[in-house]
């Protein structure tokens, strides 16, 4: 089945995937075309970020979504950081943008401080991200060394950000990503559909929702060919069956063994250049 397959991995101490054993399944995911690792954030797992960063360093030839939580993170740090990576990686950095409460930068200047609704706050966590994403349009980077021109300014923008939960006046202060911007992947959950589908790349669903979030994105204002709906599986269903999903996330049960098992018995998949690519790549 050569459609986009995503691996859930969840690095760190004891119960959890080690870190030498992220590297064996990085590599065969890698060789197997795998669109991505989900680094999943259990609180005993090492930082995703971290993992992600780590695991690139060796295996550059495979996507990263490391989870982020809006919890603690103030957009502006968190925009910086998945780009930084996304930058490291050639474009094949992405982050799957959980739901929570908010983080101690924002709430100082947070236009109406103590609002704890999270699928509100997710959404507009989400439009900064994206906008942020954009502030620094890699064209504007000049890098004329005679000329003295680093870059245009004029083609920098701020994006001047105020919303209920947060204030963030921009841009980034280094360029958009080679894939256009990172891949922003929501899982579904507690997060409704308009609000997801507003913004996201990548949807991920339980196989038995997969019918209704389907026909509900193919009416939410944006072309449904703009988003990847992936199903969360245990084990690749039939390759007969494929239904409306355009790809899955495989969530092994049983440890790095079972994962390698798992990501052997896949069809090989041929490598895009970007992780938005591999994505768009969907077999017919």
């Amino acid at each position: 089945m050569s459609v986009p397959v995503q691996i859930a991995l969840s690095v760190g101490g004891a119960g959890l995937v080690s870190p030498a054993d992220a590297v064996r399944i990085a590599a065969a995911a890698e060789a197997a075309g795998v669109v991505a690792l989900r680094l999943t954030d259990t609180g005993a797992a090492l930082d995703p970020t971290v993992v992600a960063a780590y695991l690139a360093g060796i295996h550059g030839g495979i996507g990263y979504l490391p989870e982020l939580p809006t919890t603690g993170n103030a957009p502006f740090n968190a925009a910086r950081r998945i780009l930084s990576l996304d930058r490291a990686t050639g474009g094949r950095a992405g982050v799957v943008l959980r739901p929570g409460r908010g983080d101690a930068v924002s709430e100082l200047t947070a236009p109406e401080p103590g609002l704890t609704d999270p699928v509100r706050r997710w959404g507009e966590y989400a439009h900064i991200l994206t906008r942020l994403w954009e502030s620094f349009p890699r064209e504007a980077l000049i890098g004329d060394r005679d000329a003295g021109v680093l870059v245009d300014d004029a083609l920098i923008r701020p994006i001047g950000h105020e919303g209920a939960h947060y204030r963030v006046a921009g841009p980034l202060d280094g360029p958009s990503s080679v894939q256009g911007r990172p891949v922003l992947v929501a899982d579904l959950g507690v997060l409704d559909l308009a609000t997801v589908a507003a913004v996201a790349d990548v949807v991920v669903v339980d196989l038995a929702h997969a019918a209704e979030v389907d026909a509900a994105l193919r009416t939410a204002g944006r072309a449904r060919d703009d988003i990847t709906l992936i199903g969360r599986v245990t084990e690749i269903p039939d390759p007969a069956w494929r239904g409306p999903l355009d790809g899955f996330e495989l969530a092994v049960t049983g440890g790095a063994d079972e994962i390698l098992a798992a990501i052997a018995a896949l069809e090989p998949r041929p490598p895009a250049a970007t992780l938005r690519g591999a994505y768009q790549t969907v077999a017919a």
